[in-house]
């Protein structure tokens, strides 16, 4: 009777603990303040809902919001094609008027390939390097007003881009104690400018520019006969000093050029030997009368005449005692 009794204690004990296994596989145990545990039935999702918000049905009669154009969308409408050339040709005149130059030149550039053989091809080339020029862009607006000269010789702007060219050119041109390549260049380029156009109205801009970039050149020329002078290099000073005159015979750093030789001949006397110091001094005077005869009012002229003074006192002791051995 008792081993029947256990048997069934056991077999009871074994449903109880299968039909708690089967509830927690269905469910989740959750902690509650007012209950220690409950389960709830996984079967239904769990969510989150805002008690402050009140959940309203969506408004089936509201009209539907337009969609807006994407980015690929937009940037279709403003390609540059032959259909929205006309559109964008506007953009562009839009931009130049405004003075947003950038932006001109960027649709202007793509528009000039799609021009090419029409009537417009003439005024976007134009407008296009006009663009980089007003930028301050020099070196872009030379390169597209010499391409408008070359494709378009006979436009009645042909003169005014040529003269835009030079001028752009001339803006690039770099200090005298850089490479003077573009200045000569800027040179060779306003000559011929005033060879195609003698009767130009930029006549007289074209001279001061000149006159500007050769007194580039000499003054580049000058530091190099001064830096001889500086560094004791006495025979190379002379050389390049005589080059100098020869080359800027009118040049304003004339005088100052002189000066350079005179002192540069003196301390060569004073470092020379006995045998060899009158002949230098000669050169040295010779070097002053220079001075003298053509820049007698020049601010280096007093201190010239002092050392001419000392040097013919010197040549005058030679000469006494080249006298006396004879």
């Amino acid at each position: 009777m008792a081993k029947k009794t256990c048997n069934i204690l056991t077999i009871i004990l074994l449903a109880f603990a299968v039909n708690a296994y089967s509830a927690e596989s269905r469910g989740v145990v959750s902690y509650d303040l007012q209950k220690m545990y409950t389960v709830q039935d996984s079967t239904k999702p769990v969510t989150m809902q805002d008690s402050t918000k009140p959940v309203t049905a969506q408004d089936s009669t509201k009209p539907a919001k337009k969609k807006k154009k994407t980015t690929i969308t937009r940037m279709r409408d403003k390609r540059v094609t032959f259909e929205t050339f006309d559109q964008n040709y506007e953009r562009a005149l839009k931009y130049y008027n405004n003075s947003q130059w950038l932006s001109a030149a960027g649709l202007f550039e793509e528009l000039y390939p799609l021009s090419l053989g029409t009537p417009r091809a003439d005024t976007i080339l134009y407008l296009f390097a006009d663009s980089y020029y007003q930028n301050g862009d020099y070196n872009m607006a030379a390169l597209h007003f010499r391409d408008y000269v070359r494709r378009f010789p006979n436009s009645e702007r042909t003169e005014d881009a040529f003269f835009r060219c030079i001028e752009a050119v001339y803006k690039t041109c770099p200090e005298y104690y850089l490479d003077q390549s573009n200045t000569t260049y800027a040179i060779e380029q306003i000559k011929a400018f005033l060879q195609a156009y003698p009767d130009n109205k930029h006549v007289e801009e074209c001279n001061l520019m000149l006159d500007d970039l050769h007194l580039k050149l000499a003054r580049k020329d000058l530091e190099i006969v001064r830096l001889y002078y500086n560094t004791d290099h006495y025979e190379a000073c002379q050389v390049t000093a005589k080059n100098f005159f020869n080359k800027y015979s009118y040049s304003p750093l004339m005088p100052e050029a002189v000066y350079i030789l005179v002192l540069n001949n003196y301390e060569y006397a004073k470092r020379s030997t006995e045998r060899k110091k009158p002949e230098r001094l000669k050169a040295c005077l010779e070097a002053g009368k220079k001075m003298m005869l053509n820049y007698p009012e020049c601010k280096y002229a007093k201190e010239v005449e002092k050392i001419m003074v000392d040097v013919t006192k010197q040549l005058e002791k030679y000469n006494q005692k080249s006298n006396n051995k004879s």
